[in-house]
């Protein structure tokens, strides 16, 4: 499966949604940052012809791909999809997370709206509810987009694919694993802690046991939550 997870609008979850809800998901899925898809690593405001031809040579070379495309680059990667025509078709889904916030709500309308102009079928384009309040109203907290879909329709609302606010989202950020990757660390972190304190190991290093112990307890309701979204989101 070739997945694009793209909005306008920055800090809508993107990467929570690239690299922890889909590629864990999808059998040796690697995520493609469209920033950083240069020869040499680096990145650029700008993305050109020769980047796009970049990217569809490492789609055809993979089964499944996750394509995060930065809010920057999105509307010279909608442009270039344009220009080569059809290549849309290469995407299965093009998932567009968004959040409560209005600002990032009217971003996701105009990113919704764009890419059914380009002709991407309203069937691949994917809403989903990032960061809601489980305790909200979710047709109150995202009116604006309820609100569009019943006038205009154009993409998939499914008000069950929706992440819901986990602080593991937060704790996660500079360790190097995924939620499924936390799920399933066969380490027993409160008997590695026990041993610590016994053996006197350094707060350093006991913090950090504490922290695992933690993060894996998030990490088992946060994973049994984000298999039901995918299941929701793609089929």
């Amino acid at each position: 499966m070739k997945v694009v997870v793209t909005n306008f609008s920055g800090n809508v979850g993107k990467t929570t949604v690239a690299h922890h809800l889909l590629a864990p998901r999808l059998d040796g899925a690697e995520v493609i940052s469209i920033e950083s898809i240069n020869a040499d690593g680096s990145e650029t405001a700008v993305l050109r012809g020769k980047e796009y031809d970049e990217l569809q040579e490492q789609l055809m070379s993979r089964r499944n791909v996750v394509v995060d495309v930065g809010a920057s680059n999105v509307e010279d990667f909608v442009s270039l999809m344009q220009r080569y025509e059809g290549s849309h078709d290469d995407f299965d889904l093009f998932v567009i997370p968004t959040v409560p916030l209005v600002k990032q709500q009217v971003d996701t309308i105009a990113t919704l709206m764009q890419l059914r102009e380009v002709g991407v079928p309203e069937r691949k384009i994917r809403l989903l509810f990032n960061a809601a309040d489980p305790k909200g109203d979710l047709e109150k907290t995202f009116r604006r987009l309820f609100q569009r879909h019943a006038s205009h329709g154009g993409f998939v609302l499914n008000r069950d694919v929706v992440i819901y606010e986990n602080p593991i989202f937060e704790k996660i950020k500079g360790i190097n694993t995924t939620i499924l990757g936390l799920r399933d660390d066969p380490t027993d972190y409160v008997e590695l802690n026990a041993r610590a304190m016994d053996e006197g190991l350094p707060e350093e290093q006991r913090a950090h046991i504490r922290q695992m112990v933690a993060l894996k307890r998030l990490a088992n309701r946060a994973a049994r939550e984000l298999d039901a979204v995918f299941n929701r989101l793609v089929h």
